[in-house]
């Protein structure tokens, strides 16, 4: 007890006479304005209190209460205090604001000070706010920010001007695939023990040491890229989207390896050539000019069927990830794009299936073509915007 009465730290500062029931004002529920008033009187005595240690003991007393003096004690102590010479300037002022003393040896001068609320976009250069006699305000500035691009993140590509498509284009362009992978036939040196010895290298080892096999090396599988299939609705109800989502398949096209693009309409038209320009509008325009159904009616059925003739016993679909987007509205009969559905599930590695319109509130799979697929597919999700594309890239990738 007596060196904790040398340095004055091991204690708080004794109570005031009046106690402590309730913080000052009776603002128990108020831990900001708690927080922000007794920092106040700590600058004012001549502390410098940076933001982010009020930030701190805001929290604090948010978790610990205003309650019990000696933990509003210790929290703004621990959290306010940057020196152990600001800790007598700290006991004096607790003692003023949180138990009602009388001020001794502190004086607090608080002048008044305007701050200004500004708001402005990402540009640079804008002029500094005035005040209402229209000359410069020279206080401080707390001035908020806000993304365009964060918020046509969320936008719909329906509800989106052509201003505001070109700038998502250019979003996707920058839009990153991660390769999936499997378990190829071919074999590669391991790395550690696995239970497919390499023979071949173990004895070349072992002719080095005299025909012991000292050190045992071993084989393991090769994985290789899976292949990525996008089979896109380029119909006439699919036209508010199918800018924004060809810009997608472009991306996906040259972002990565082993991918295969489609446009599915009346009829099926292979794009994957014509989508691996690395100049995204000269590979669109190749791609709209060999598309002969763009914006024409929906043969989903048909189309699917036409693919897994042609190109899913060649292996495309087999144990490939296929994505279709549409929004299911189907003028071909139902049956015959479920059992389409169903064959191309059966050699696929997932299907996944992409709607537009599944963000709207209440939607629901009612359309015939959408109501017969529905039970073939992984997953389901939406491609209305930027923001769902990249759930989309990542539930590729997963």
């Amino acid at each position: 007890m007596a060196a904790a009465g040398k340095t004055g730290t091991a204690e708080p500062p004794p109570r005031a006479t009046n106690g402590y029931d309730e913080p000052p004002d009776g603002l128990v529920n108020e831990p900001e304005r708690l927080a922000s008033a007794f920092s106040a009187i700590l600058r004012g005595a001549g502390l410098v209190i940076a933001i982010r240690r009020v930030m701190a003991f805001t929290e604090a007393l948010r978790l610990l209460g205003a309650q019990r003096r000696d933990g509003v004690y210790w929290a703004g102590r621990a959290t306010l205090v940057g020196s152990p010479a600001d800790i007598g300037v700290y006991d004096r002022a607790f003692a003023v604001f949180w138990e009602g003393r009388e001020p001794s040896g502190i004086v607090v001068e608080l002048p008044p000070i305007s701050v200004t609320l500004a708001t402005d976009t990402d540009d640079e250069g804008a002029a500094p706010p005035a005040d209402d006699d229209g000359e410069p305000d020279t206080g401080p500035t707390l001035r908020v920010r806000y993304s365009d691009t964060e918020t046509l993140r969320h936008k719909d590509f329906a509800d989106c001007t052509d201003a505001e498509l070109s700038e998502l284009h250019s979003l996707m362009s920058e839009l990153r695939f991660h390769a999936v992978t499997r378990r190829s036939r071919r074999t590669v040196r391991a790395k550690r023990f696995s239970r497919r010895p390499d023979l071949r290298r173990t004895i070349r080892r072992a002719l080095r040491t005299g025909g012991e096999a000292i050190q045992r090396e071993f084989l393991t599988a090769d994985r290789k890229p899976r292949r990525v299939v996008l089979l896109l609705d380029v119909s006439g109800s699919m036209e508010p989207y199918a800018r924004a989502l060809a810009r997608f398949a472009h991306a996906a096209v040259v972002g990565r390896t082993r991918v295969e693009a489609f446009t599915i309409g009346t009829r099926l038209t292979r794009v994957t050539r014509e989508l691996s320009s690395r100049d995204a509008d000269a590979g669109l325009r190749d791609a709209a000019a060999s598309v002969q159904d763009w914006s024409g009616g929906t043969r989903l059925g048909a189309t699917l069927h036409e693919f897994n003739d042609k190109w899913g016993v060649r292996g495309h679909a087999r144990g490939a990830i296929v994505v279709v987007i549409s929004d299911g509205w189907d003028r071909g009969t139902p049956d015959e794009l479920e059992e389409q559905m169903a064959r191309l599930h059966r050699v696929t590695h997932r299907l996944v299936w992409v709607n537009p319109l599944k963000h709207t509130p209440g939607y629901a799979p009612l359309a015939r073509g959408m109501a017969a697929a529905l039970p073939h597919v992984d997953d389901f999700i939406e491609g209305h915007s930027f923001d769902s594309l990249e759930q989309l890239a990542a539930t590729i990738a997963a």
